[in-house]
């Protein structure tokens, strides 16, 4: 391949064909990525146009236009007007140095040797060779809640019928503490080709939900008194975990890129670990940029700490595709990688999944099976079926649709019901949205008039542990219908309307367009 105008080169690309071949957009993407941190591409240097790129490959300008889209979204290229696309500039060289060559990977890596070890009670776990075994408020607009009311309950009902037929000895007797190897092998594969996720399915370990992952890393990876770094605002389970196992917790605050690491680095440097979610950050939704993700890693590297990567509902994205894990960039080497079934399938199944380091995949089974024994294996079973018969990837599709209008509808209804008391953005992906509320009322007291109503949001200000706080209302729109939406806005505005004009009473407030009289 030729030269870019600005005197870059971009090396050949040995396009693969055929049935297990990556789409041709993902081969063109993961080559020019790999250019960009393995320092071929420096800072700076402009790329050739997609037209000039695709004639040089001999594929399409849209497979080209495509590995653009996401090199943007992921914050690795940047657009000039009037000049084309260049490398970000804030990709700087101590960054890309930090990243080498691993064949593993699908890009280059931190590199490493050996990894750091477990914490001292998490070794104890681990060789402790012993089995154990050991259980919300409901209502309109809770969030993180699929649409139930749009699963396919006849075929997961055929694919229950069909493992009940089988009678298999696997099936009903103790299951492996890493759980049933055809669900690995299937959530391997997932994660590979959807997340970019660096794992064989030997590294896949089935938890009990997402919370269950949390709580097992918060045991092993630290020692009571540890730090530990957690986003401001973030999600509460992760607080609840970490402070359970008894850490040290270290609120580091978010902007539009994400976790500012550099000061997380200035207020705990030493940190043993780092709680995030990078593809949306929950709750606010930004994404967090390249240049972050790698200075993330470049911390740990240096300080020999462990990132956890909750990666709750990336699946459901509604701007472009959904953006590579952060697990892929390290290579697997000092990021656990937490995904779930809960949002994608539905809560009641409580399956998620933990990918673990390689040299650390036998300590963290042994360590999980003191923590909790082996799961049932029939819901394993059905789950595995449903991922292998191509139903899990043509589900989240149709959820992706039906969320995006789902959302859409809200919005309108906001816009219609919420004038003056809830400000209601839409989000990039996932299942909910943040309303922001106006006029200087309490979202303790709006969610307090919400649930005597039937309504289940979730308040912004208590996710936030220092600093400057929001108030606001997380609303999941997933899980009600369009047609429906309206109406259960405007139940939720009647709800927490009160409280408005009580605020109101003291001081002109403008709802609609209009200032309220005193």
């Amino acid at each position: 391949m030729g030269k870019a105008p600005s005197g870059a080169v971009i090396g050949p690309v040995n396009l693969q064909d055929g049935p297990e071949a990556p789409p041709l957009y993902r081969q063109v993407y993961l080559h020019i990525r790999r250019a960009i941190l393995g320092g071929q591409l420096p800072a700076g240097s402009r790329l050739p146009s997609t037209r000039v790129l695709a004639q040089e490959l001999g594929v399409s300008r849209n497979t080209v236009a495509a590995a653009f889209d996401q090199l943007y979204a992921e914050g690795f290229i940047e657009g000039r007007v009037g000049s084309g696309s260049y490398v970000t500039d804030c990709i700087c060289e101590t960054l890309v140095e930090a990243c080498a060559d691993n064949p593993k990977a699908a890009a280059p890596v931190v590199p490493d040797v050996g990894g750091p070890g477990l914490s001292r009670r998490g070794a104890v776990m681990a060789n402790a060779r012993i089995l154990e075994q050991h259980a919300r408020h409901v209502g309109y607009f809770r969030p993180g809640t699929p649409a139930l009311d749009a699963f396919p309950h006849a075929l997961w009902q055929r694919l229950v019928s069909k493992r009940l037929r089988l009678r298999e000895t696997a099936i009903g007797n103790y299951g492996p503490a890493a759980g049933y190897e055809p669900l690995r092998r299937a959530v391997a594969g997932y994660l590979a080709t959807a997340r970019g996720v660096v794992c064989s399915p030997d590294q896949i370990i089935i938890t009990a939900g997402a919370q269950a992952a949390l709580d097992l890393c918060a045991r092993i990876l630290a020692d009571p008194g540890d730090k530990a770094w957690i986003e401001d605002p973030g999600y509460l389970g992760a607080r609840g975990a970490f402070r359970a196992a008894g850490l040290d917790i270290v609120p580091v605050p978010v902007d539009d890129e994400g976790l500012d690491v550099a000061t997380g680095e200035r207020v705990a440097p030493h940190a043993r670990l780092a709680y995030i979610t990078p593809s949306r950050q929950y709750p606010t939704g930004p994404v967090m940029s390249v240049a972050r993700r790698l200075a993330l890693l470049d911390w740990a590297r240096r300080n020999d700490a462990w990132i956890i990567e909750d990666d709750y509902d990336s699946e459901y994205r509604y701007c472009g595709r959904p953006l590579t894990a952060l697990q892929g960039l390290d290579g697997g080497r000092r990021v656990f990688y937490i995904g779930t079934f809960s949002k994608v399938l539905f809560p009641d199944l409580r399956l998620g999944y933990l990918v673990v380091p390689e040299h650390l995949v036998g300590e963290v089974v042994r360590a999980r099976a003191v923590a909790s024994g082996p799961l049932p294996v029939f819901n394993q079973a059905v789950v595995a079926d449903f991922m292998e018969e191509g139903h899990f990837t043509a589900h989240i599709r149709r959820m992706r649709s039906l969320y995006a209008e789902r959302q859409e509808a809200m919005l309108e209804a906001g816009r219609t019901h919420m004038a003056g008391m809830l400000d209601m953005q839409p989000a990039a992906g996932g299942l909910q949205l943040i309303g922001r509320v106006q006029g200087g009322v309490s979202d303790l007291d709006l969610v307090e008039r919400a649930g005597a109503a039937g309504m289940a949001v979730t308040p912004l200000s208590q996710m936030y542990l220092g600093g400057t706080v929001d108030n606001g209302l997380l609303l999941g729109f997933a899980a009600v219908d369009a047609r429906a939406m309206n109406l259960r806005v405007r139940q939720l505005a009647q709800a927490i309307e009160p409280a408005f004009r009580a605020v109101s009473s003291l001081a002109p407030r403008r709802i609609g367009g209009t200032v309220a009289a005193e």
